[in-house]
Parts: structure tokens; sequence; C-alpha cells
């Protein structure tokens, strides 16, 4: 079986080239020529799910799934929460192109579409960013954003608190910015032109009394109906875009938990982020607003960059046969 590693991906997948690449996808889907079913979402016991994620990009002549573990409280483990494979099929005789590892495609790009939405809707002299959340998301949110903004600080909150001061060392130290650990999320959110909620919470981590106007977020962490990481507040005060509609109506409780408590509206919806790229419906409306993207991890950003990782191999490495991976 021919199976490309978590080294090899960050290898071959830099963050520059995987947000033109989210990009790009984005608008492959807005125009059709990418294609999904809702992700299949078995739970497991005490909030653990085992997900299958299918997709196709016709653009490139691929068909495959990703098939995920999420185990939200791995944290406490030093294990990651999310773990996979993505399996790449070419269309031409649906021959198995290769097995990728899943969650290092995962991790770069889930990043890569923040930073692609934050481009687009944040203000382009936003300078302060709040992580909420210290793991691995917020290492690669940070990695991503510099790329889109000039960013000069960053403030960060964890519920473990030695977890976000080790990220603030580690962070300050790597990229030569202040990072600053905060003692509560609405410390840490207050002043941010950009903040982005990276947390395996179910309850709300970011509350709209803290968030200032003109800010935009990167909602990441809740993928599920009953899980939320922004307050019915947060989500009343602001105007939302998804990477796909019908992801945002049934699987983000960030939006779902307020609109079935009739606290809110399908009016807030602005879209979908592949046609405000292509200019189909507008994006930032004033300095004044606060703008959400709320990300929901769509199985063609998996399949586009694990197909990417593997042409990027090379046919020499593709043929070299290794064990199965675990699944």
């Amino acid at each position: 079986m021919k199976y490309i590693d978590g080294n090899q991906v960050a290898a071959l997948l830099d963050m520059k080239s995987c947000i033109a690449l989210m990009r790009e996808t984005l608008i492959e889907k807005a125009q059709g020529r990418a294609q999904q079913v809702l992700r299949v979402a078995m739970p497991l016991a005490e909030g653990k799910v085992l997900g299958v994620m299918p997709a196709a990009v016709l653009a490139k002549n691929v068909a495959g799934a990703k098939v995920i573990t999420v185990f939200p409280d791995n944290f406490s483990k030093g294990l990651p929460s999310h773990q996979g494979v993505v399996l790449v099929f070419e269309t031409l005789t649906g021959k198995l192109k290769a097995v990728v590892d899943g969650e290092s495609v995962t991790a770069i790009r889930t990043a890569a579409v923040s930073a692609v939405a934050t481009d687009l809707l944040a203000h382009r002299d936003s300078r302060i960013l709040a992580l909420i959340g210290s793991g691995l998301q917020a290492r690669k949110h940070l990695e991503a954003l510099l790329l889109v903004r000039n960013i000069c600080a960053v403030y960060v909150w964890d519920i473990d608190y030695g977890s976000a001061e080790r990220y603030a060392a580690e962070m300050s130290a790597k990229y030569g910015i202040p990072v600053n650990v905060c003692a509560s999320s609405g410390e840490a959110a207050q002043n941010a032109d950009v903040i982005c909620t990276v947390t395996a919470a179910g309850e709300p981590v970011l509350y709209g009394a803290d968030i200032k106007p003109g800010a935009h977020i990167n909602a990441v962490g809740a993928c599920r109906s009953d899980m939320r990481e922004l307050d019915t507040a947060a989500v009343q005060a602001a105007r939302l875009y998804a990477d796909s509609i019908e992801s945002l109506l049934n699987e983000a409780g960030d939006f779902l938990i307020p609109f079935n408590s009739g606290a809110v509206t399908k009016e807030i919806i602005a879209g979908e982020l592949g046609d405000a790229l292509l200019g189909k419906i507008g994006g930032r409306q004033d300095s004044n607003e606060i703008t959400i993207f709320e990300s929901l991890g769509l199985a063609v950003y998996d399949l586009a960059a694990a197909d990417y990782v593997i042409n990027g191999a090379g046919v020499s490495f593709l043929h070299k046969s290794v064990g199965n991976p675990t699944l």
C-alpha cells in the first residue's frame, strides 16, 4: 500500500502553498468542480466520534474520503484529538493513488482555510490576534495568519494555564513577537482584531460582550450540532460566513443552538466563503461589522491537500510499498 506519513506531509505541504490551494479549492467548490456529501459521524463513548468524510475534486480527477477519530479529551493524554487517514482515488479508473496521514493534513489545511477567510474578511490593518486554545491548531493558526496579516501582538487563553504558558514561550521565541498569556478568554479577546477559537469545548468560550466592533472571528473547534464555542450574543452581533451552508445547517452548533432557540435567524448568514471569493456575495460591509467564519472542515480540503502531497511525493516514492497504516 502506498502510504505518506505525517513527516512527509509536513515536508511537502508548506503553509503558504496550502493557503493558495485552499483558496483554489473553495473556488472550485463554488463553481461545482469540487463536491462532497455531509460527513457520517458515528458517536462513540463519552463524546468521541468516528467520522467518514467523502468528497471528489473533479477539477483534479480525484475522489476519496477522510476516515478520522475525534477524541476531544486526548489533550490530557498528550495525544492529538484528530487522528486518521485520507484515501485518494483517481477518477479515470478508480485506482487508489495513496493513503495519506490525516492528522498532519487536517492540522495544516484547517489553519490555511482560516487564513483565506481572514484575508478576505478581516481589516487590512489587523494587528492583534487572540487565540482561544493553545494546542496544535493554535500553533498552526499563528503560522498561517502571519502570512496574511502583519500581526504584532498575540493574546492566548486556555483552560490549561500551563499549556498557554508553554505556547507563549514557544511561539514568541519562534516568531519574535510578544505572546501574552491571559487569565480569561475575555481578556484575550477584548482588544483583538482577529480571534480564533481552536478548542475542544462543548460550551461557549467566547462571549459577545468581549468582542470589539470590527473584529473578525474564525470559529474552528466546534463541529457538531450540540457543541459550540461562541455564545448567543456573539453570533447575534455578527455576519456569518460558512465554508458550506449545508454543513452549517446540519453541524454547526455555534449557529444551530441559538437558531433553534429562536435567538437568531438565517438572515445573519451572508453565504459561502467560495462565493465571496468569486465576488458573488459581498464581504465586510463596514469597519464596525463583526464577521464570523464558521469553519466546519470540509472533505474537499482534505482531498485536495492529500492529492497535492501525493503529486509532490513523485512517482518513485509512490511505487515504494510500505506496511499498512493504522486505521
